[in-house]
């Protein structure tokens, strides 16, 4: 048997990361058990077989792409080689590139509702006791 050889199948949380989605394969596995990702537009476990031809639909963030697996690997190489492994639809692309579009616009986010660090409360207290 050679070793060389590409698999034909791989496990669904460990083509993610060798995809460079996710940076570590728990991450992966956590996504998928939380229905971020659909293969083939059903529900899957982890350890669900990836090959050529199929169909993923990831959900990250606010993000979300749409693709088609080319190829599959067992290891995670530089993520120039990672685009190899799968085709993007041209309408998932383009929906990603609007939001970024849109946040750039939208400026920094707002951050003024969280609550004061430990740093910060001590700030307000020297504030306000000093008479």
């Amino acid at each position: 048997m050679n070793s060389a050889a590409p698999p034909d199948e791989v496990r669904l949380d460990k083509w993610l990361w060798a995809a460079r989605f996710f940076k570590t394969r728990r991450l992966a596995v956590e996504a998928i058990n939380g229905g971020k990702i659909q293969v083939n537009g059903q529900r899957a476990k982890p350890g669900h077989g990836i090959r050529a031809g199929t169909r993923l639909s990831i959900h990250k963030d606010t993000f979300a792409w749409e693709l088609d697996v080319l190829a599959v690997s067992n290891q995670r190489r530089p993520a120039s080689e990672a685009v190899l492994l799968y085709r993007e639809d041209e309408s998932s692309v383009l929906r990603r590139q609007d939001l970024l579009r849109q946040r750039r616009e939208a400026g920094p986010v707002d951050t003024t509702g969280e609550r004061p660090t430990k740093r910060d409360r001590r700030q307000i207290q020297r504030f306000t006791s000093a008479d």
